[in-house]
Parts: structure tokens; sequence; C-alpha cells
């Protein structure tokens, strides 16, 4: 009977406690200032160094460049990058080598797909995925 009083007066206790749940789809989820989320590219700073390719520990990126067309300037130009979600693990490698900030975290995380090949997201999606930059990496 002791038991039964003990557990009412807690349920009565936290039925006027502040709710601690979201409701996730209607109202944005608040992330840590720090939260690493999916990249951000910005191909007209990107100097085809590789060094991002080269870093990634799953080898889910894929860049290509060709030699400046203008024959005033040297150094590449870049023609592909390629990001398969699928295997990347969102590990910041990538930003923090490239020496000229091209690539960023977002804040952004919902990658949610029905078909596998729908996560391998090109140079263009990289580039339009400006919705949810981190504070310090705005431009």
């Amino acid at each position: 009977m002791f038991g039964l009083a003990k557990g009412l007066a807690y349920t009565l206790k936290n039925l006027s406690r502040k709710k601690v749940t979201y409701s996730y789809p209607d109202e944005p989820l608040p992330l840590p200032d720090r939260f690493r989320g999916i990249q951000k590219f910005y191909p007209d700073k990107c100097i085809v160094c590789n060094m991002c390719v080269n870093i990634c520990p799953t080898d889910c990126i894929q860049l290509t460049g060709v030699k400046n067309p203008d024959p005033t300037k040297k150094g590449k130009v870049i023609s592909t990058y390629d990001i398969n979600f699928e295997i990347c693990i969102l590990c910041d490698l990538c930003t923090e080598v490239c020496p000229t900030e091209a690539i960023v975290m977002t804040n952004k995380f919902e990658l949610a797909e029905y078909s596998r090949d729908e996560l391998f997201k090109d140079l263009q999606w990289l580039d339009e995925n400006d919705q949810h930059v981190r504070k310090e990496n705005k431009v």
C-alpha cells in the first residue's frame, strides 16, 4: 500500500514538469554549436589539391580537375566533386585539411532516402546545400 502511494506521489509531482521531448518533424532540434553534419562545398574556392581525398578514411570522396583553360592563370579548375554519403562517417577531416576552406560542415543531418543511389551527391548538390551552414563558417 505504501508503494502505491509513493508511486502516485511521484507521478503527480512530475505532471507539472516541463516537457523534454520535441515534436521533431514540426520543430527543429536544438543542435550543439560544433555539431558535424553534411558538407557544404564552395567550388570557386577549390584549388584541386586532393588533400580531402587523401585524408578521407573511408575513400568516399572523388575529386577531379582539369588544367585551367585561361592561359594567363595557373593551376587547375574543378570538374567533378562527388561524395558517397552511404559510407561517409562525417568525421570532419576533409574540412580541417582544406587550405582554402572550400569544404565546410553544416548542421544538416537528414539524409534518409529510399534508394542507396540517392546518397551519392555531386558537385551541384553540395554547392546548393547552404541552408544550415554553421555560424563560424558563414561567408
